[in-house]
């Protein structure tokens, strides 16, 4: 079972893609959820994800704080990280496809998000 983390403030969001997750691949990925970047490193100290899906715009600290703040951990530097957002600027984009494995833009299909993950962990 793979291990998904999903760090996004869209409460509605988060809970459609974890279901979108269980009705479409049964138990072939385990999805934690986390509202916050605070959340997410509580999460991290206890959770190996084997991916983080990751919201660029966050209220408090946004993607790219907690992006950093996860490389710097040595625990937590490999661990693959796509950002999801909403932001369709190129400067945004552009920095996404730099800094993290992948760059997915809102809304999304979750075949397409399920396939693009499993790229990025067949990289690994």
């Amino acid at each position: 079972m793979k291990k998904i983390m999903l760090v996004d403030d869209e409460k509605d969001l988060i809970y459609s893609i974890k279901r979108a997750f269980e009705d479409t691949s049964g138990d072939e990925y385990n999805v934690i959820l986390a509202s916050s970047g605070e959340e997410c490193f509580e999460l991290l100290k206890n959770e190996r994800p084997d991916l983080i899906l990751l919201d660029i715009m966050m209220p408090k600290m946004n993607g790219w704080e907690v992006y950093d703040t996860i490389r710097e951990n040595p625990d937590w530097i490999n661990i693959p990280i796509l950002f999801l957002t909403a932001r369709t600027d190129r400067i945004t984009e552009n920095a996404g496809e730099f800094l993290g494995d992948d760059f997915i833009q809102k809304p999304i299909e979750i075949q397409d998000l399920i396939q693009r993950i499993n790229n990025v962990l067949d990289k690994k």
